[in-house]
């Protein structure tokens, strides 16, 4: 009872109410959880999969759609980037997705509810959830009422280049000078290390972000700075 409660805010955060309710359960469900708990509980997977497409086919709808035309190289560019890891997981990050994920014992002890990969795949589950429990029109009217926001406020040339390169460009128009990202810190196991990068321009400290790698948490570093700058 208390979970079907606690899926009632997300669905009000979400803006969609499931008539069929065990969708919504079954996209937050890892396979770490499953697995744990034996046959009979479904995991995420299979929806992750189906979400994807739709999510390709909403997202590349929604491109062709936007006055002035784009060209096929520039929307397969934005498209890119829109239902990369790290923006579907910001996004997971805005409804709150974490907290309302079931994890087996070894992802909630390793930072789990935080992973990128895990939050990107809810996203797509719970868009295939949708799907499938409202059709096509509702889970179109989903995700264009995410991602044209996006749009909106960034400017389809604002969303073909990675945050780093973004961050590049604003501080050597703008200072003169290009930002340098130092290691500030790591940890955890071998296999899943988590990184911590900070941005300096100058003697000014930009920003940091954390990461399940370098790359990332550079990335997710630059996107906190252009936060800020912008």
């Amino acid at each position: 009872m208390e979970r079907r409660e606690n899926l009632r805010d997300l669905e009000e955060a979400l803006g969609y109410l499931f008539e069929t309710p065990d969708l919504l359960d079954q996209a937050l469900t890892h396979k770490s959880y499953a697995n744990e708990r034996g046959s009979g509980i479904r995991d995420n997977e299979r929806l992750e999969f189906l979400g994807d497409a739709v999510l390709d086919l909403v997202v590349s709808h929604l491109l062709y759609d936007l006055r002035p035309p784009l060209t096929e190289g520039k929307m397969s560019k934005v498209r890119a980037f829109l239902v990369s890891e790290p923006s579907l997981a910001e996004v997971a990050r805005s409804f709150g997705l974490g907290r309302y994920l079931l994890l087996g014992k070894g992802e909630e002890q390793t930072g789990g509810r935080e992973k990128p990969s895990i939050l990107s795949g809810a996203f797509e589950a719970l868009v295939a959830a949708i799907y499938l429990d409202g059709g096509f029109d509702l889970a179109r009217e989903f995700v264009d009422a995410v991602f044209r926001p996006l749009l909106e406020a960034e400017g389809p040339g604002g969303l073909d280049r990675d945050f780093k390169t973004r961050l590049q460009e604003h501080c050597q128009g703008r200072y003169g000078t290009a930002p340098t990202y130092r290691l500030v810190g790591e940890w955890g196991p071998d296999h899943d290390k988590t990184f911590e990068v900070e941005i300096r321009l100058g003697n000014r400290v930009l920003g940091r972000g954390r990461g399940r790698s370098k790359k990332e948490a550079e990335q997710r570093a630059a996107q906190g700075a252009l936060d800020v700058l912008e």
